[in-house]
């Protein structure tokens, strides 16, 4: 990846730059839905269901880094199965029950009973349909093994520049705690609200690691009660928007994972859930661009790194952090066929 540096130079029109993101991401996912490789993901990821609030605050109390859920037996006709001595996930199924109900016939016109020849009321069967709940078991795809499901967003490669200084600055910015914590499955971080805290999976490239951390951070910013509890489709969405033009504004370009990830989140191709959420994520990405600008300036003036011409005496107030050469061209269409580099 091209080394970025630093420099203060004046602030572009926020409402501009991140309407001009937001274009930009729309458009991306959008061709994304057109792949094979799309359609291919879709044949199995049909096999999912969603989950009801009640349900989403069940699994959120047992398994809060939960990703994909199913039964047992949905997991073997995946050519997957339940790792030994993993507990499931307990929610409630629901379950259509008929029964038959003798009711009076009721004239059209009269809206009256009708009658017999004797003077009693007609019967006549009618099926009546209720629902009822029963208690069953499912189990996230990290208590399975077996053969791997399609990927549509495949990891990114890449360093990044002031890696540390970044991380140090999302760190000091984020409002949980976070850390580090190494596994096998291939999620990439999560944001528990029960303990308030993000964890990133260790080991990843400085660009996913950098990616993930902001995702994360955005979960925390705005999914961290129960009051701001969404659907699951509309708070990855948000998270990741915000992790796309967060990026973008460091000078990293994350589309080729962003736009799979977020074409697999929409439910459809109007993409309801980025359009509704707009102005959650524009507001949110630039708050926190505002809040990392600062504690990165602060970081690279405490370390005293030379980087090209950072102003220290401007005495401007509208001074922001940008990346001193050209931003990086983001494609419309991710090569997501193409093995990241």
């Amino acid at each position: 990846m091209t080394q970025k540096r630093y420099t203060a130079v004046q602030k572009k029109n926020p409402e501009d730059k991140l309407k001009e993101l937001t274009d930009k991401l729309e458009a991306g996912i959008k061709e994304v839905f057109s792949s094979q490789k799309y359609k291919d993901y879709l044949k199995v990821m049909s096999r999912f269901h969603g989950y009801s609030y009640n349900n989403t605050m069940l699994i959120l109390l047992q398994k809060p880094d939960a990703r994909l859920l199913a039964g047992y037996k949905t997991w073997q006709g995946m050519e997957r199965n339940v790792k030994k001595g993993e507990h499931g996930i307990s929610i409630l199924a629901p379950s259509k029950k008929r029964f038959t109900k003798y009711m009076d016939k009721i004239d059209k016109d009269t809206r009256k009973p009708v009658l017999d020849q004797d003077g009693n009321p007609v019967k006549v069967p009618k099926e009546i349909e209720y629902l009822t709940f029963y208690p069953t078991t499912i189990f996230d795809i990290s208590q399975t093994e077996g053969k791997p499901l399609p990927v549509m967003a495949e990891e990114l490669n890449g360093q990044v520049t002031d890696y540390g200084i970044i991380m140090d600055s999302l760190k000091e910015t984020a409002p949980a705690p976070i850390r580090f914590e190494s596994w096998e499955e291939s999620k990439k971080g999560y944001f528990s609200p029960l303990l308030n805290e993000i964890v990133i999976k260790s080991g990843m490239s400085e660009l996913q690691t950098v990616k993930t951390g902001i995702h994360e951070t955005a979960h925390s910013i705005l999914h961290s009660g129960t009051n701001n509890l969404k659907d699951s489709a509309t708070m990855e969405t948000e998270a990741e928007s915000i992790a796309f033009i967060v990026c973008c504004h460091l000078g990293l370009d994350t589309s080729s994972y962003s736009f799979p990830y977020l074409a697999t989140w929409s439910s459809s191709k109007e993409l309801p859930e980025l359009k509704s959420s707009l102005s959650t994520i524009q507001k949110t990405a630039h708050g926190l661009i505002e809040n990392l600008d600062q504690a990165i300036l602060k970081r690279i003036r405490e370390h005293s790194i030379e980087g090209p011409e950072i102003s220290r005496d401007t005495g401007n107030p509208d001074i922001s952090l940008e990346i001193a050469d050209r931003e990086p061209e983001i494609p419309a269409l991710p090569d997501t066929h193409r093995r990241r580099r």
